[in-house]
């Protein structure tokens, strides 16, 4: 039997966590941005992708207070029209996670979780040290979908990689099965592995035989 939900007759925080837990894994950017007094401001953001044509977006889901005034993220990127992506793997996930605790404005959590920072080459912002990919943004813009919620665009402009990750002549990236951590729901986090590979096939049509049918 298939269990039919009408998402408009349930509550807002009821769709959020029934859709944020059925589509898993997500990828989670750890943003990096600056203010203008030069604090830099660190939060793990779970609604996130990328577009990797021209021009290469980066797309962020943020999250407002309960009165609808901006985070430090938003504020910072509002301000300054700039922010990193830095992409986390297991071994750092409880730094991305203590990021995420409810500091004061003005507090920096790199600061005061001892992470160590690098100058990022095209953004102010500096990104992670420790973290294996940092991707350099501009603001483009921001829809605003409520007073808790609003999608960024952001054009990627730079691109930190660790040693031996990236091929600057192939392009060829090697993650050497240390990929970065995916989101699954409430505090659950999850490691990436490798499975077979599925290259996309020719059409099927009804005079030809497919493999699976020799």
């Amino acid at each position: 039997m298939t269990d039919l939900l009408d998402l408009d007759s349930i509550s807002a925080q009821d769709r959020y966590k029934l859709l944020s837990a059925l589509v898993i894994p997500r990828p989670v950017a750890w943003v990096t941005t600056m203010d203008a007094q030069g604090i830099v401001n660190a939060a793990p953001y779970s609604f996130f992708n990328v577009f990797g044509q021209d021009p290469a977006l980066i797309i962020l889901g943020l999250q407002h207070k309960p009165d609808g005034s901006p985070k430090d993220t938003t504020r910072n990127i509002d301000a300054t029209g700039e922010f990193v992506v830095n992409l986390a793997t297991p071994a750092l996930v409880a730094d991305m996670v203590g990021t995420a605790a409810s500091y004061d404005p003005g507090e920096s959590e790199p600061s005061a979780l001892g992470l160590k920072l690098a100058p990022s080459g095209r953004v102010k912002p500096p990104r992670l040290a420790d973290a294996p990919v940092a991707i350099e943004c501009e603001r483009m813009m921001a829809l605003s979908l409520s007073a808790e919620r609003s999608i960024l665009l952001g054009r990627a402009v730079g691109l930190a990689t660790r040693d031996g990750l990236v091929d600057a002549n192939t392009m060829y990236v090697d993650w050497a099965d240390d990929y970065p951590v995916a989101r699954l729901f409430a505090d659950r986090y999850a490691r990436l592995e490798d499975i077979e590979r599925h290259s996309i096939p020719e059409p099927y049509r009804s005079n030809t035989t497919r493999e699976d049918d020799t």
